[in-house]
């Protein structure tokens, strides 16, 4: 008779296995900064796949400038989750395993409404990457008080990155100069 286990007993059995890479962090720093990575990882995730929607379904008279500015944060967006995922095992910890985590893990909010107007779905992503941008810094602090210097170099760049996404965002849903509306 074989010994079978499912799938998440497997993950149970192995998830206080230690992975053993060298780093001179601390192992409660590595845990609570891999976790910060992880949790950022999955709203990249969300972020990543809600812009592309957006940008698949735009339309309107500013059509070509938004499916245009969507296409360039998505690739930007897309960009950063290899090198999240990445610096969590460089340090010793784990990152994502599946659809199932990122799904449990984001705080983006999902939309798969049939339409929503250019300016919604401006505004939705404005407000998205702001809060990717609190969270970047909230595990920031969590480097901060690691001593994690590269990890935090990290960040600085991606919020940096994403506070433009949020700026030209808002600069596209602002009414025009002089405007009543």
């Amino acid at each position: 008779m074989t010994n079978k286990t499912t799938p998440s007993e497997a993950g149970t059995a192995h998830a206080h296995t230690y992975l053993g890479t060298p780093t001179d962090l601390k192992h409660d720093a590595v845990h609570k900064i891999s976790a910060g990575l992880k949790a950022v990882l999955a709203d990249v995730f969300a972020l990543y796949i809600k812009t592309k929607n957006f940008h698949w379904h735009m339309s309107g008279r500013h059509f070509r400038d938004y499916h245009l500015l969507l296409d360039e944060q998505s690739s930007q967006i897309f960009a950063m989750t290899d090198p999240l995922a990445e610096r969590a095992r460089k340090i010793g910890g784990t990152t994502l395993h599946s659809v199932g985590e990122i799904s449990r893990l984001t705080k983006v909010s999902d939309n798969d409404a049939i339409y929503v107007t250019p300016e919604d779905m401006l505004s939705e992503l404005r407000e998205d990457n702001l809060a990717l941008t609190a969270r970047m810094r909230a595990v920031h602090a969590v480097c901060d008080e690691g001593n994690d210097v590269a990890t935090a170099s990290l960040l600085e760049n991606w919020i940096d990155e994403t506070e433009r996404r949020t700026w030209f965002l808002f600069e596209s849903t602002r009414p025009a100069f002089g405007s009543n509306s």
